[in-house]
């Protein structure tokens, strides 16, 4: 049993290395089963600035995992930082033994920091990555990596820094332009049902929300973007292996 949160399709992608048959953590905390039974057990996710996806962390802290081998892989861009280690201890928090955490280095879909052209023309040896961790958990290794001391120094900065400009990273600067033409996707792909349309124009119900970037990235028209930086507005970023009606299927409220 595999368990997922994806934004831009990164983590969707590792995911079907694990299984065939995930299942999107958006779904599952839209519903009321919390109890989980299965030989061995994963979460795929993004690591934003250093620790897991709210959502992800509200998932864990709500349910209840019956298994023998408890298992996470992270999906990062820039630096993993102290990641590996601080996730497992949030889920020891919530209850959980992690046996294996594995980090892997994919585009980093950060706007305000990376030009998307330039990460998508770096080769950040992907399928090799995914394929070592596929084998440990098959082998059922049991393994979380230390964190160095300057990962961790680089995660404990990047939190004051969060702290002190939050919009850095808690989705208040994601702006609507002109240009939206009231298409819906940014509706479809938040995993957190934060957009909605009136009058033919994207509207979000919360200024704050995860910053995973699912609206910005995946518009079609370019139009949403962000009001403190934006290091290329005209370069946006989905997994090349994965549709935008993937991430829909993935992220859509369907019970609405």
């Amino acid at each position: 049993m595999v368990f997922y949160f994806t934004a831009t399709g990164n983590s969707l992608y590792a995911t079907r290395h694990f299984s065939d048959e995930p299942v999107n953590i958006p779904q599952i905390m839209r519903g009321t089963k919390r109890q989980f039974s299965d030989d061995a057990i994963g979460i795929v996710c993004p690591v934003y600035a250093g620790e897991p996806p709210k959502m992800v962390l509200q998932f864990l802290k709500a349910s209840t995992f019956q298994t023998e081998y408890f298992y996470f892989i992270l999906t990062y861009g820039f630096d993993q930082s102290d990641a590996p280690e601080f996730t497992a201890e949030l889920a020891k928090e919530a209850g959980i033994h992690v046996d294996y955490v594995a980090a892997i280095q994919m585009v980093d879909n950060y706007l305000p920091m990376f030009d998307m052209d330039a990460e998508m023309a770096l080769d950040k040896h992907i399928e090799k990555q995914l394929a070592d961790a596929v084998k440990a958990v098959a082998d059922r290794v049991r393994k979380i990596p230390e964190a160095s001391e300057e990962g961790r120094r680089l995660h404990v900065q990047v939190a004051a820094m969060n702290r002190e400009n939050p919009a850095f990273n808690n989705g208040s600067q994601i702006t609507v332009s002109e240009n939206c033409i009231g298409c819906g996707i940014c509706e479809k792909v938040c995993p957190i049902d934060n957009f909605y349309i009136e009058n033919g124009r994207a509207m979000r119900r919360e200024d704050t929300c995860e910053f995973c970037l699912a609206c910005a990235q995946n518009c079609p028209q370019k139009a949403i973007g962000l009001s403190m930086a934006d290091k290329n507005p005209d370069a946006r970023y989905r997994n090349p292996n994965i549709s935008l009606q993937e991430i829909i299927e993935a992220n859509e409220n369907r019970s609405e």
